[in-house]
């Protein structure tokens, strides 16, 4: 009796062992946390890599975009980048309310908040411009010889000036101008030429007086001795936002790719501060920009005015605000469109609670 109550013990024992062991069957290994890029660890990649259209036109403006490209942070987030170009800013918008275009580097224009008013989930979600004062990239330049005529505001009654498209952004920034003299736009002979370069050529040939011109146009008039820069745009429009982006209703109702998207465009838009305004890295950040912007002359980023483009990706909302109380004012509105229903910083917000505030 003795010997079968050991047999039985030691089989208890062994028995108890292998349970403990689980059979003897090693315990797998727990998964490795996963983590996104080291400047954004929370953000993983999207499951499955994501084209994103944006309608653009290239320009250093653009650079929150065109950075972005360049240092893959839109990859690292698994969005691929695809540029579309338009003639028009309208077909711009068009395709952004149909769902055609995810993301548009556009202006504001009554066709704009015009396509909001349809109910059509379209938003102003960031900035993309503005003047810095004494670097106004957008302004009022007159041309070279007249620059000792057209002195103050009031000189330029009468005179031809160009702009690039009227009911919109461009159209608004000469009424500004010439609000500081006592006029409007009906105070002189306004002429519509649709391309920054065109106005170079009228310029050179003397068949307007002044235009309103963006860089690198300014810089390339200033180098060919054909325009004066005339006066800092902080006198006579210190609170506009002079370019915007715009999320279409393919981002708008996709919050994922649309938070992804904005990350890594306010990341772009710290380096393009970093290098333009704080000196760091800045000849790199030139190089980058020859290769993916319509800029290609790298002495000519020495030369232009630098745009604005906030770090933390907010617009200037006062800006905004006066731009559609001017469209109401001339009736170009289809309905009472106010300031919450244009804007939504909700993206930017998110940007700036993974990367932190820019120091």
């Amino acid at each position: 009796m003795r010997r079968k109550a050991f047999v039985w013990l030691v089989a208890a024992i062994v028995g108890l062992s292998l349970l403990a062991a689980g059979c003897g069957q090693p315990k797998p290994a727990p998964a490795p946390a996963q983590a996104g890029p080291s400047w954004a660890p929370a953000l993983l990649p999207l499951a499955q890599e994501t084209v994103v259209k944006v309608g653009m036109k290239e320009v250093v403006s653009d650079g929150g975009v065109l950075i972005g490209m360049a240092k893959g942070y839109y990859k690292e987030l698994g969005i691929k980048i695809e540029p579309v170009q338009f003639n028009t800013g309208q077909e711009m918008i068009n395709a952004l309310a149909a769902g055609q275009l995810d993301v548009g580097a556009t202006v504001t224009a009554s066709g704009l908040f015009n396509a909001m008013s349809r109910d059509i989930p379209v938003k102003i979600v960031a900035d993309k411009g503005v003047n810095v004062p004494g670097k106004g990239y957008y302004r009022l330049v007159v041309r070279k010889d007249l620059a000792g005529q057209i002195k103050d505001f009031a000189d330029l009654r009468g005179r031809k000036i160009a702009i690039v498209g009227t009911a919109s952004l461009d159209e608004i920034a000469l009424d500004r101008v010439l609000n500081k003299g006592g006029m409007t736009t009906q105070d002189v002979d306004l002429q519509v030429i649709r391309s920054f370069p065109d106005m170079l050529v009228s310029l050179g040939n003397k068949s307007i007086d002044a235009a309103m011109v963006i860089e690198p146009f300014v810089a390339v008039g200033m180098a060919k001795d054909i325009l004066d820069p005339w006066k800092d745009p902080a006198e006579y429009d210190p609170d506009a936002q002079t370019a915007l982006l715009v999320f279409g209703t393919s981002m708008t109702t996709r919050p994922e790719v649309a938070n992804r998207f904005m990350t890594a465009y306010v990341k772009a838009l710290r380096d393009y501060n970093d290098a333009f305004f704080k000196n760091k890295g800045k000849a790199e950040m030139i190089a980058l920009l020859c290769k993916y912007s319509v800029v290609k002359d790298p002495v000519m980023y020495e030369k232009m005015f630098p745009v604005g483009l906030n770090p933390d990706g907010y617009l200037r909302l006062k800006g905004v605000e006066m731009d559609l109380a001017w469209y109401k004012q001339r009736n170009l509105l289809k309905a009472d469109i106010k300031l919450q229903d244009a804007v939504d910083h909700k993206y930017v917000d998110f940007a700036v609670k993974v990367l932190g505030k820019y120091q």
